[in-house]
């Protein structure tokens, strides 16, 4: 017998990729998978790619899965607190939502609104010094897609003092299964194919969690819909405070975390090369017009900025290493 878990939401992509990632873990066991309106088919209805994994989603109740070791919540922002709250608390509990990210009430109020549901642990473990919190917490709270694209980035930077975290900019091209499964006109194919559409512009719900987890203080941030179904790239700039080398501060910040890779001189990150995978590339420079920084950085939506980080994040909580039923290669071509 492994360790019993469970994932609520798991009709949605996320949750689909949490279950594929799960069914493989060497460690886990799924015993449950539930789903609001698609409760009571199979899996493979709604997640073809399946095939194989006999379970049937089941209703999202507290009673389905308070047998778990860990639960995972992929529900909309907003769903998941009222659901941890009614498990027990000896149940390890992992919400991919937003609903415990944020310690500020305020910036929750201004940018989900709402009532707020109190901070968890930040489940990014390669924040200085947190994986022993993760470690030791029985509540996680995993991070946003875009965000954990643009922490990456920017704040080993901001944490060495190499710039400035009054003046940040990112404009960041997400695929669409980042914006979930329910059916939307402007996610169509014929809406998608062939164009890149800008949205939330100045005041996406990731800006918030991005400056408490950096340290930046000023942030300008775009994100683009891009016509593929997976996968994010940030570019983010700031202003440089010295001569450092930004892509030195990166790859001493990451010398020692297996799913962040600093890529070699010349090499930039693209998407398609993290497909499949929990790894975020990375590569820096200077502008030689404007002198400011400039970081490229690319990751798997539903991985690194999902389902994988979510896994990641368990592995610690269950006292697994951190890489375990994870791979840090992507799916070419």
């Amino acid at each position: 017998m492994g360790i019993r878990v469970a994932v609520a939401g798991a009709s949605g992509y996320a949750g689909g990729e949490l279950l594929r990632l799960l069914a493989g873990h060497p460690e886990f066991e799924l015993i449950a998978a539930t789903a609001h309106s698609q409760a009571g088919q199979p899996v493979t209805a709604v997640h073809p790619h399946l095939a194989g994994l006999d379970l049937v989603f089941a209703a999202t109740e507290p009673a389905t899965l308070a047998d778990a070791d860990l639960v995972f919540l992929a529900l909309p922002h907003g769903q998941s607190a009222a659901l941890a709250a009614a498990l027990p608390d000896t149940v390890k509990v992992v919400d991919l939502g937003a609903d415990h990210r944020l310690r500020d009430a305020g910036a929750w109020s201004r940018y989900y609104g709402g009532e707020h549901a109190g901070a968890w642990t930040y489940g990014l473990p390669e924040l200085p010094g947190q994986r022993a919190e993760i470690a030791a917490a029985s509540r996680v709270a995993s991070t946003g897609c875009y965000a954990v694209a643009t922490t990456l980035a920017l704040a080993p930077l901001i944490a060495a003092g190499a710039v400035r975290p009054d003046d940040v900019v990112v404009v960041a091209a997400s695929g669409t299964s980042g914006a979930g499964r329910a059916a939307k006109a402007h996610l169509l194919g014929s809406e998608v194919m062939g164009d890149l559409t800008p949205y939330k512009v100045g005041a996406h719900q990731h800006v918030p969690e991005i400056k408490q987890a950096t340290g930046a203080t000023g942030m300008s941030f775009t994100p683009v819909l891009a016509p593929m179904p997976r996968g994010i790239l940030a570019t983010v700039t700031a202003v440089p405070t010295g001569d450092a080398d930004p892509r030195a501060v990166l790859a001493a910040a990451y010398a020692d975390a297996p799913f962040v890779h600093v890529l070699p001189e010349g090499s930039w990150p693209h998407t398609a090369a993290t497909a499949g995978s929990n790894s975020c590339h990375l590569q820096a420079t200077v502008d030689v017009d404007s002198g400011r920084v400039i970081v490229v950085s690319a990751i798997d939506n539903l991985g690194k900025g999902a389902a994988g980080q979510a896994v990641q994040n368990a592995n610690l909580m269950v006292g697994l290493p951190e890489t375990t039923g994870l791979s840090v290669f992507g799916v070419a071509p």
